[in-house]
């Protein structure tokens, strides 16, 4: 029987599964793969959307054979420990409202920040989306942020690394922390790192809340999902 308070309380990893996988987060696919990967792909394909969503692809295959590999495998757990199961269904409303609310602080941070520092929300992906705007374009876009990304992140950063932070420090650190890592991961789309912070905070809670990175990936996807709806309207 699973009982989400226990679950919190102890985690199955220490340092020598974080560490690695924090260097492969911070170091190689920022270098190797963000970095000189894309940059190549790029110039091959001549589309920031086309690498990106290529690139986004790739990094989903590391981090989640990476995390089977070093955090999974050699313990003998399975997915459950990284909150892939089943969410309580009394939980949907507070997904529904979770996600009107991550959408409307959202647009007040975007405001906010246009008016204070006249930060456009635009970057490289979604000006390439804009500027070569067609079906394909559009799908390819749109399962690369509503699917691809929301399914890898909340395993990494939720199921895992909050899972591990919390179990040690607490809820607290565990919130701030993860959220602070999937804030900085996001360099060098300086304009949507507040509302990293913030969405990285509301997802870990509702992990925290059900034990599931479920309403996370709904959340997140949702999010996503109508980010690239509206960068295409506006086209």
């Amino acid at each position: 029987m699973f009982i989400r308070e226990l679950y919190f309380q102890k985690t199955p990893w220490s340092w020598n599964q974080v560490l690695p996988l924090l260097f492969i987060v911070f170091l190689f696919v920022p270098y190797f793969i963000e970095f000189l990967l894309k940059q190549y792909l790029t110039d091959y394909l001549q589309s920031e959307l086309y690498s990106g969503t290529l690139v986004g692809f790739i990094m989903a295959i590391i981090f989640t054979v990476s995390l089977y590999v070093i955090a999974i495998k050699p313990l003998k757990l399975n997915w459950s420990e990284v909150g892939v199961r089943p969410f309580p269904k009394k939980y949907c409303s507070s997904i529904l409202g979770w996600t009107v609310g991550v959408f409307v602080i959202s647009i007040f941070i975007i405001i906010l920040m246009d008016l204070l520092i006249s930060v456009s929300t635009a970057n490289s992906k979604t000006e390439s989306l804009k500027s070569h705007l067609d079906i394909c374009t559009f799908l390819i876009g749109f399962i690369s942020a509503a699917i691809i990304s929301p399914l890898y992140e909340e395993i990494f950063y939720r199921g895992f690394l909050y899972r591990f932070i919390r179990s040690r420090y607490g809820i607290t650190a565990g919130l701030l922390i993860s959220s602070l890592i999937f804030m900085v991961v996001h360099i060098p789309t300086y304009n949507t790192l507040p509302v990293n912070l913030v969405t990285g905070l509301v997802f870990a809670w509702t992990y925290e809340k059900t034990g599931s990175i479920w309403p996370g990936i709904i959340i997140h996807g949702t999010f996503n999902g109508l980010a690239i709806i509206l960068t295409a309207l506006s086209s």
